[in-house]
């Protein structure tokens, strides 16, 4: 009889969220109020699933700024996964795939094609313009979602938390 490969999946994978927002870094470095409901939102999903939040990061949308803080976590092994919210769409400050492609070793193209299938029974044709996508770079799961608290609630709901502890399982060995 075959070996559940979901079976012995472990529990203790270490998420790190970072949310890319000129707005959001602008606010705060005045010290003024602001809202991030999409890193609010993955932090509950996270900590509600039982994973432990090793960080919450906020960066500009900026090539090398993101490059370098997921560079530096990937290579760091502080998170088992990084999930990135922001800067996936196709506007000129959505860089966030250009900054981090480069650093992936495996890329999970089923993740993209799975996230704007769910995202098309909400949004419509407009998830096209998603360019969300997932890889592994150096034992780390990586995945770049869009900056709206309900497209990050669909990823970590529907792929990334159910799914998350069986690609570590495989890529751990």
């Amino acid at each position: 009889m075959a070996k559940d490969h979901h079976s012995d999946l472990p529990k203790d994978l270490k998420f790190t969220v970072i949310v890319t927002s000129d707005t959001i870094l602008s606010k705060k470095s005045r010290g003024e109020p602001f809202n991030d409901s999409s890193g609010d939102a993955a932090e509950s999903l996270v900590k509600g699933a039982g994973f432990f939040l090793a960080d919450r990061i906020y960066l500009p949308n900026d090539v090398q700024s993101i490059r370098t803080a997921v560079g530096s976590i990937i290579s760091s092994g502080s998170a088992d996964v990084v999930v990135v919210s922001g800067g996936t769409g196709v506007g000129r400050k959505d860089v966030t795939v250009e900054a981090v492609a480069p650093l992936l070793e495996k890329v999970l193209p089923g993740f993209g094609e799975l996230f704007r299938r769910l995202s098309y029974d909400t949004v419509g044709t407009s998830s096209i313009a998603s360019r969300s996508m997932a890889g592994i770079a150096k034992g780390v799961l990586v995945f770049l979602l869009p900056g709206s608290p309900d497209a990050v609630r669909l990823a970590l709901e529907k792929i990334i938390l159910p799914e998350s502890p069986h690609l570590a399982k495989m890529f751990r060995g």
